[in-house]
This record gives C-alpha cells, structure tokens and sequence, in this order.
C-alpha cells in the first residue's frame, strides 16, 4: 500500500442490519503493516467493523473504459453500476467485493475515474465496505494510488503483492470475517520478491500465496474470503475447459437473445475477451488452490460459473462481446454464517442494450417482422447469401442502427478446383476468362446479364483501339 504511515481510521456511516436495525460500527485503529517475510501482521486497511449480519455481494471484471467494437460502454455501465448500488441498498449488503479488472486499461482517461468514483461514493453511501483488487488489465500503481487513504473510509483496494495476508476484517455478531485479496500477480514480477520458491507459474504462485493466507488464518481464526483474479478450473474439468471460440452464440436462422443460460458446476467457460494470463495456454489453476477457506469470489472469467459450492466466478456487469451474449449479468450474494458459509444466491443486473445475432439471407432478415423486437439490439449479423451482397451493412444499418459486426458465411460453398490457371484459361476467349475469374472469386456465381453485356463492350472497345495503332 502507497506510504508505510499508519493513520487513525474514522467511523463508517451506520448501517441498517437484515433484521431491520440500526448498527453503529466499531472501527479499531491499524497497526504497521509488515513487509514480505518480516512476519504477519495486519496491513494498514485492516479494520474491524461489528456488524449483526453479514451479507458479501461478489462481482468482478466492471472493466471501466472497454469499448464494444467501437461504441462507448460508459452509459450503459453507469446504468447498472447504479442498479448494483441499489442492489446493495435493498439487500442489505454489508460488503461489496469486486474480484479484479477495474478498468479495462492500464493508463484509463479521466472520465473512467469519474465512473468508479460515483459508484464507489455511492455505495459507500449506503454503509457497506468495499474490498477490491487488482486484475491483469489493471495498474497496480494507478488503482492503488491514495488507496491508504480510502481504506479509512472503508473502500479497501488491495494492489500489492505483499498485502496477500495482510486481510481487511471485518466483525459481525459471530466473529470475525477475514477478506484476503490477492491482485493479479503476475510470476515474473514478484518471483524475485521470494527467491527461495520457485514462482513460474500462476499455479506456483497462487499455491504459494495460499499457504500463506492459510497460516494467517490459523494464526487469527474465524471465518474467510479470498479475492483472486485468475483461471480456476476445477480438477475433472481441466481437460475440457470451454475454448472462447466455442462459447459463442448458438448460430440459428433469425435472432438469438441474451439470456439465462445456466452454468454447469465445475464448468469454466472462457469467451473471447478475457486476455491471456496463461503461459503456453496451460496455466490453469487447479481449485483445489483455495481449500482451507469459506467463500473464493473469483475474477476474470467474464461469464458466471459455479466450480464448486463455495469457489464461483460472478462474471462482468455487461456484455462485452457476442460470445458472452447468452450469459447472464449479476453478482452472487453470499451469506456467512456462525458455520461458515450460508445461503448463495444469483442477483441479476439490468441489460441495457440486449445483443442478438441474426444469421440468413439479407434479404429475408430485412423483411423480416419478427426482427422488429430486437431492432435497438447490439446485433452482429452472419449472412447466408451465395454471393456477398454489395452494401450490406449500410442496408442492415438502416433497420438495424447498433448493428456492429458482419460475417459472410455462405450455406453454399463450392469445391476449389484442383485445376490450374494455364489448364482454366486454355483455348479460352477474353469474355469466357472473365466469367470464369467471375465464378471462381463469387462462389460458383458467373456474371450476370448486365456484366456479360458490360464485359464485352469493354473488349470490344479494346480491340477497336488495338486495331486503330
């Protein structure tokens, strides 16, 4: 955390508790944090709030700046950062955590900070604690500057590597809850900070930063949660992770909506989006990583997945690519109780802008009726013509004005000739070599009237001015 000076904290705003009352925090000062190796101790965000209950909402990936083929998403995530404050207001929520990839960029401009700004202003509003990390888009520096002093309002950003163990506490009517948030670390970065393990691989190094946060906790005791930005699989489903090309929208003639699709447990399907933290595409990191604690609310998968009861990805606020058109957008709501961990339930958030994929014939889904519904969709269309059709996307633009993305991929394709050009054009006149190119570059479609017609005006001009020299 920037600065090594420990500063008094102050009081967050009271609170109103699930069971309806008011609840005035308790705020004990920090001690020093203590660097890698000098022992544990608690960082300078380490708080101790008393609350009656304890209800945690698990989001990530809010990806602040990202452009979707070019629009702004700013609007749009403003609208649902604004639907999760309301979220937290309403249930209750006593901590919010947001598991990685803040921004979308290392170097975000002015107007992104202003959004995280608002929302966190606002749910700090509300009563409830924050706690997030760093993920691989992230700046550690950027993200972390000042975060000392936020941390006093109970907005604590965890970026450094050495704040691994080092939890933010938080005490409800059964003790404490220890939230460990592990930023993105990224192996050739902090490998040289603990040079007597070998630290190659995020596999290595997220089983070495485990240890530690487990020897913490048997040192503290209580309850815990562990925020981590990376790729967990689970063991049976590590020879099958879900590749991004194969996690898109089930092509179909007409439209396919966002929707509800269900997650099956142990799953982890990646889209098209997520940027690559793996060496070699094997850097998959084992769930059996994070035994030994109540609740790993995961970051960097943009989809919801469930790898076990008590290790899931919530996914991204927004759809930022077709690939993920079919997942839904929300957070987890997590209950601890005196056991441990209690009830999970899915909360959605709002979809502002729907994205729908339409496949078929420009023609026909242009005249189609049942398109009117999905016209103010982000739509990327796949075209089934023959023949790529000229101006397609200005005509699909003018029904479909958030249409972003065109495929041409013909239901028909003809085999490439094994032939070659000295064997196709043999004994060939100029006019028979055109069509012939014609047919070759359009699929099996030769000229049509018109071209033929056109074509052969043209060489009959040629020739005539040959004959002319």
């Amino acid at each position: 955390m920037p600065g090594g000076n420990t500063t008094q904290p102050v009081p967050s705003p009271s609170r109103v508790s699930q069971s309806g009352g008011a609840i005035d925090p308790v705020v004990q000062s920090a001690e020093p944090a203590l660097s890698p190796g000098t022992g544990v101790g608690p960082a300078v965000s380490d708080t101790t709030t008393t609350l009656s209950t304890m209800r945690i909402l698990h989001t990530s990936d809010w990806h602040i700046g990202r452009t979707f083929h070019g629009h702004s998403t700013l609007g749009n995530l403003r609208t649902v950062l604004d639907a999760l404050v309301t979220i937290v207001r309403e249930r209750n929520v006593d901590v919010v955590v947001v598991s990685g990839d803040i921004f979308d960029s290392a170097t975000p401009a002015a107007e992104n900070y202003g959004v995280l700004t608002s929302a966190l202003r606002d749910i700090h509003q509300t009563g409830a604690t924050v706690v997030m990390t760093s993920g691989n888009h992230d700046s550690a520096t950027r993200l972390g500057f000042q975060s000392e002093f936020a941390g006093l309002a109970g907005i604590h950003i965890i970026t450094q590597h050495q704040q691994h163990n080092q939890p933010v506490t938080i005490m409800d009517a059964d003790g404490p809850v220890h939230f460990y948030g592990i930023p993105f670390l990224e192996p050739s970065l902090v490998r040289h900070h603990y040079p007597s393990t070998e630290l190659r691989t995020h596999t290595q190094v997220l089983g070495f930063v485990m240890d530690r946060v487990r020897t913490d906790l048997a040192e503290r005791g209580g309850r815990s949660v562990v925020l981590s930005h990376c790729f967990a699989v689970s063991t049976a489903a590590a020879d099958t992770v879900v590749a991004p090309e194969a996690s898109g929208v089930t092509e179909a003639s007409g439209a396919t909506e966002a929707g509800g699709a269900t997650e099956a447990i142990g799953a982890t399907e990646a889209s098209d989006v997520e940027r690559d933290i793996t060496a070699g595409g094997l850097d998959f990191v084992p769930v059996s990583t994070f035994d030994g604690v109540d609740y790993v609310a995961l970051g960097h998968i943009h989809g919801r997945s469930t790898l076990t009861p008590r290790v899931r990805y919530s996914g991204a606020p927004l759809h930022y690519s077709f690939s993920e058109a079919r997942k839904p957008r929300g957070g987890w709501l997590v209950d601890l109780d005196a056991n441990g961990l209690g009830e999970v339930d899915w909360v959605d958030l709002p979809v502002p802008r729907r994205l729908t994929v339409l496949t078929g014939d420009i023609d026909a889904l242009l005249a189609d009726e049942g398109n009117a519904a999905v016209e103010n969709d982000w739509v990327s269309v796949v075209l089934t013509d023959r023949v790529r059709p000229l101006d397609a996307m200005r005509r699909l633009q003018a029904r479909f004005p958030f249409c972003v993305t065109l495929e041409h991929r013909p239901e028909v394709s003809t085999t490439a000739s094994t032939v070659s050009y000295s064997e196709r054009i043999r004994s060939k006149s100029d006019s028979e070599i055109v069509a012939g190119f014609l047919e070759y570059v359009r699929n099996g479609v030769g000229p049509t009237d018109f071209e033929r017609d056109l074509v052969n005006d043209v060489l009959a001009q040629q020739r005539a001015a040959e004959s002319a020299l």
